[in-house]
Order: C-alpha cells, then structure tokens, then sequence
C-alpha cells in the first residue's frame, strides 16, 4: 500500500501546483451590509464553448490521498485518471478553457488551495472529482494478496453534491441535475445510502431523487467557490464489483462522456 502510493506521488509530482492565496481585506460591517443590499444578483454568464472557464478538480492530493479501495489503491490515483479524461473531453467538445486542477499537501489545507485556485482564475464551473467508500463501521474485512483488506458491497453507485451556501447554488443544482441524467440514460445508478440513518453524520438531504443530486452545505469546494460547483462522487471504489469497473476504460470513458455531453447541454441552455 506504502508503496502505490509513493508510486503514484512519484508519477504526479510534477503535475501538482503549488497555489497561492490571495486575501482579501474586509471592510466595515455595516457597510458591507449595505453594499449587498444595493448590489443587483449576479446575472448569468454568457457560455461560449472556447471561452468557458470550467476548473476540474482532482480530490484529494498525492499526500493525503482520500479513501482506499478494496484492493488497497488510493482513492487519488482513480480520481487522477477520471478528471484527466473528463478534461480532455471536455476539451475536444469544444471546451477549450478547461483546466485540470491538481494539488497538493495536507487535506484541510488543499481544500483552501482549491477554492483559491478556482476563484483566482475566474471559473465558471468547477467540478470536484472523487470515487466513494463508506463510514468504518459498514467495513467487512477480506485477505487480499496476502493483506489484510476492507470492503462493503453493500452499496454502490455515483452521487452528486451541491452547496446551498454557494453564491450559484442554482445554477449548481441544475448542472447537478443535468450530470444526473446523463449518468442515468447511460443505464447508472446513483447511490442511495445517504438517506439512511446508518450513515450517520454522513447523512444528507436528497435533493433530487431521480437522478441523485444530495445536499452537502459544509463542503469548503463547493460553498467557498464562487461560481457554480458540484462534486461527483463517480463511482463505489469499497465495493469489490464496482471497483474493478471504476478501473475500467469503458466506464471511465462513459462517465466522461456523460459529463460532457452535460456540460454541453448546460451551455446551449444558458
């Protein structure tokens, strides 16, 4: 295990950004209050395909590298290989602004870095890409070459979360939305454990139950980013079915395409 994952930080270090943060002084209370009161809401922006800053995020970074599978590979390496792909469809679709956004360090501080990274650059969207598991308690033990392992076939599935405390928080839902379908015709199903009292603090609100949009307000990529943002989680890499088909080309290649052709949709209609 110590030794994919040094493997994979070897591989991606030169790719990981080093993000810098700007501050921002706060004025008077009062006044900002006022300020707010007067300003107009945002008004939609505009969606040319070339000039339509989409930020792709990689979850998690090489140092602090999210979940690990059932098979004992961080959850990292999976989000790596599906944000890259998604980037360069996006692109051949005619996103020529979309960037992939890789970063590293600890993982408070890359959330920050993120956000900082997202809202520097002026995105329009952003979209956080993860792979899931589910709370210790629902773990099953299994030996996998030679090691002792973790899994849960219990659950499966892709999820999507958005931010009410995000400035876009509607915009965010209806791209939400949009991915959800796209997933759903290409014959997917979205996880449904969230809902259930056994996931504990990890529990949301079901938004949309179609399509399996949650509702995650505490989330720092999705409520700190100032444009529209959603987090997918694309796929259960805890369970041992569903992992070998997140590893493969043709599933990684569906989710792209459904993202694409949602983000494609989501422009036409903006």
């Amino acid at each position: 295990m110590r030794q994919s994952r040094s493997i994979i930080a070897a591989l991606l270090a030169p790719l990981v950004a080093s993000i810098l943060l700007t501050s921002f002084a706060a004025g008077p209370a009062a006044a900002a209050r006022k300020t707010a009161k007067s300003r107009p809401p945002p008004s939609p922006v505009k969606c040319e395909m070339p000039k339509f800053r989409i930020v792709v995020d990689v979850g998690h970074t090489p140092d602090s590298y999210g979940a690990l599978s059932a098979r004992n590979d961080p959850e990292f390496g999976f989000n790596f290989r599906l944000a890259s792909l998604i980037t360069t469809k996006l692109k051949s679709e005619g996103f020529a602004a979309t960037r992939l956004l890789v970063t590293d360090g600890k993982a408070r501080p890359s959330l920050f870095k993120r956000v900082g990274a997202a809202n520097d650059g002026r995105a329009d969207l952003f979209l956080s890409v993860h792979h899931d598991s589910v709370p210790d308690k629902l773990l099953d033990t299994w030996e996998f070459d030679g090691a002792k392992s973790y899994f849960s076939d219990r659950f499966s599935g892709h999820s999507l979360f958005v931010s009410e405390r995000n400035p876009q928080f509607t915009t965010s839902l209806k791209l939400a939305r949009m991915i959800g379908r796209q997933l759903k015709e290409q014959g997917l199903h979205y996880a449904s454990q969230y809902t259930l009292p056994v996931m504990g603090r990890y529990r949301r609100q079901l938004l949309d139950k179609d399509v399996g949009v949650y509702r995650y307000d505490g989330l720092i990529v999705l409520s700190r980013t100032r444009s529209a943002a959603v987090l997918l989680e694309a796929g259960s890499i805890i369970n041992r079915d569903e992992e070998m088909e997140m590893n493969s080309a043709e599933r990684q290649e569906l989710i792209a395409g459904a993202v694409a052709a949602a983000v494609g949709e989501f422009c036409e209609r903006r």
